[in-house]
């Protein structure tokens, strides 16, 4: 449906609500629903968060230390931060156009190439944490 310029900052403006308080609850639920919504539509997600919560709970069972602890939870986390931001990329892309389009090819590659490193530091910490 098409709305006017101006109608549709005034929308925007109102969904985010901006002030105090308000605003931070506001985002919190943004926040929730962007969570739902990948992992109820992404198996993708779904995975690589299992691992995660899996990798998270043996990095406070195994015998490291605290600065090793940290690397590997934060690792774990910044590969749950790029699956998100590429399950966003490609709703994007796929929201402007499902037809086969070489730019859109590119976004969704680079997205599952920056999974693919996050996934690559992931392991190389777990490994040199356990045997090195």
């Amino acid at each position: 449906m098409y709305r006017p310029e101006h109608e549709q900052e005034n929308y925007a403006a109102a969904q985010k609500g901006k002030h105090g308080i308000r605003r931070i609850i506001n985002a919190a639920g943004y926040s929730r629903d962007g969570f739902s919504a990948a992992y109820r539509h992404e198996s993708a997600f779904r995975q690589v968060l299992w691992l995660n919560a899996a990798l998270v709970v043996l990095a406070f069972v195994l015998d490291f230390g605290s600065a090793e602890r940290m690397m590997l939870v934060a690792a774990s986390f910044l590969s749950l931060i790029v699956e998100l931001f590429n399950t966003a990329i490609e709703a994007a892309v796929d929201h402007t156009s499902t037809e086969k389009h070489e730019l859109a090819k590119r976004a969704k590659d680079a997205g599952s190439a920056a999974q693919l490193a996050a996934l690559l530091l992931l392991a190389v910490l777990w490994l040199t944490a356990l045997f090195g």
